[in-house]
């Protein structure tokens, strides 16, 4: 298989990157130019350098592609821009779909979340689940959810699409938990908000199979949870804690924890600074509850990834 990635030097998709050299395939990569590539030092990718909006380039570097891998994305909750996030998660979904359309590229993966399912308030949903959620917890899952339209859209007038619905992604160089980690690891994590908070768990690598199965085995139009299932992170930082011997980081007070982010938020918003918290980011922490089912992607496609404990356990060792 000849493979597009968008997004190639990112943290999932330099992964998917991996995966697929490994098997064999040959992977067209598209970057920016302000792209680090460090990521993908030991790979053999081609890379090309644009933006997602480039329609006439991608039409160009898509020819006799077997199947784009759609994983490029603005992902980040609390203070953004959200005019930019909506021209890289909307506008750059639309022209990688009509520029792959264009171009006769067979089949198209779309890397989406399990945001796009809303908020499901602790129920455990699968993907015949219809959104309850009346607008968005931010404006990362809006601009998903409208990609993920346009996707399933495409599908509806015949094109092959198969969508991954990814939940929180694990590795041992995650951009999201993995600076948290590293301080945990050096005992400096001393308090943590929200121990109690419920995410779903699925390896990076892990992920990367369910992409190039959904490619290989997916059904036209399809979704696919890619989930191992869920704990509280403060049972994330025990398993962590049992590992390393480092102590599990102490719960800070809910109530001091929303008046700090309601404080920064305003902070942020004067001066332009990312807080560590934010409305926005309590709302994740406290409020918000989606729990999935993912043995559709078990069922259908063969998938078969790692525990959601040695998920955690491998994040000691790698």
């Amino acid at each position: 298989m000849k493979a597009f990635v968008t997004g190639a030097s990112g943290f999932t998709a330099s992964h998917l990157v991996q995966a697929l050299e490994q098997q064999g395939h040959s992977v067209i990569g598209l970057v920016r130019k302000t792209s680090n590539l460090a990521r993908l030092k030991d790979c053999k990718v081609e890379l090309v350098y644009g933006d997602l909006c480039d329609r006439a380039l991608l039409e160009q570097v898509m020819q006799g592609v077997d199947a784009v891998f759609h994983v490029a994305a603005y992902v980040e909750i609390g203070l953004v821009n959200a005019a930019e996030m909506e021209r890289v998660n909307v506008e750059g979904t639309r022209t990688v779909l009509e520029a792959a359309r264009t171009a006769g590229v067979p089949k198209f993966v779309y890397c989406s979340t399990i945001g796009v399912l809303g908020d499901t308030k602790g129920k455990v949903v699968d993907e015949t689940f219809q959104r309850e959620q009346q607008g968005f917890s931010s404006a990362y899952d809006r601009t998903k959810y409208l990609a993920q339209q346009l996707v399933d859209q495409a599908a509806a007038e015949g094109y092959h699409t198969v969508s991954v619905l990814p939940s929180g992604i694990f590795g041992a160089d995650d951009p999201h938990f993995g600076p948290a980690l590293k301080q945990f690891f050096k005992g400096s994590l001393k308090v943590w908000a929200g121990g109690q908070r419920i995410t779903g768990v699925v390896h990076v690598d892990d992920l990367a199979q369910l992409l190039i199965l959904a490619a290989e085995k997916g059904q036209r139009g399809a979704w696919y949870i890619a989930s191992t299932g869920d704990m509280t992170t403060q049972q994330m930082f025990e398993i962590l804690s049992q590992e390393t011997g480092v102590p599990v980081p102490k719960e800070a007070p809910e109530a001091l924890v929303r008046l700090a982010g309601n404080i920064l938020d305003v902070v942020g918003r004067v001066t332009g600074w990312q807080p560590p918290l934010s409305r926005e980011r309590v709302h994740y922490v406290y409020d918000r509850n989606v729990r999935v089912d993912a043995s559709k992607a078990r069922r259908e496609l063969g998938w078969q990834p790692r525990s959601v404990e040695a998920t955690i356990r491998q994040l000691v060792s790698s």
